[in-house]
């Protein structure tokens, strides 16, 4: 029985999602680590819909500090600002699922640290607004972490239709989201419901990776 005004057990918040989805389905969530670089608007996004499907395990990278132009778009509240994105957005997950397991890393992606960080995951996501840090990422995991099952994304900017964002199988483990067009150097600006689209869309080709549902 859940307590009022208190938090459930662990228990208790793995049958309810069992109930929900099925205890197979939910073994196979629970069991999987997924890694998220970027905790921006696609990355935090991203986390909040794995962290409530009951994925046992996200490990977090980002540098940056939450900052106030990021609150439109991105998992952060105004008391957050100037906290480092991996510890703030920690805290809101372990608020929605408190069960989960978090893995953060404050630094840096580069050539030299990706495979050494991203070791442990199933599942990677590249959710970086950086074009050049996009690119490093994604060629580095292809070339050196073949195995790994990368799901990328390009184009969420400005307010075209909503239904212009999809996801395409690339290769066997390289899935790509987004309408693969806009860009935000265009100076046409970022819109939350447009990004967490195209971060919903990668996160439930994760979520349907793990369940064994490999076409798009």
């Amino acid at each position: 029985m859940v307590e009022l005004n208190g938090i459930p057990t662990k228990d208790e918040m793995r049958q309810a999602l069992d109930n929900r989805n099925g205890r197979n389905l939910q073994d196979k969530f629970a069991r999987a680590t997924v890694a998220i670089c970027g905790l921006g608007g696609l990355g935090s996004n991203i986390a909040v819909s794995l962290a409530r499907a009951g994925v046992g395990k996200l490990i977090l990278i980002d540098f940056d500090e939450v900052d106030i132009t990021n609150l439109h778009r991105q998992q952060y509240k105004a008391s957050q600002i100037g906290c480092f994105k991996t510890k703030a957005l920690a805290d809101n997950l372990k608020e929605i699922s408190p069960y989960l397991a978090i893995t953060t890393y404050t630094q840096r992606i580069d050539e030299n640290n990706f495979q050494e960080l991203l070791q442990g995951a199933d599942i990677i996501c590249e959710a970086f607004d950086v074009a050049e840090a996009k690119a490093l990422l994604v060629n580095g995991v292809l070339e050196k972490m073949p195995e790994k099952y990368l799901i990328a994304a390009s184009g969420m900017a400005g307010i075209d239709s909503a239904n212009n964002i999809h996801t395409r199988r690339v290769t066997n483990c390289f899935y790509l989201c987004g309408d693969e067009v806009s860009d935000v150097a265009d100076n046409i600006g970022l819109f939350s419901s447009r990004v967490m689209l195209c971060a919903a869309h990668q996160a439930h080709m994760v979520l349907r990776i793990l369940g064994g549902k490999f076409e798009v």
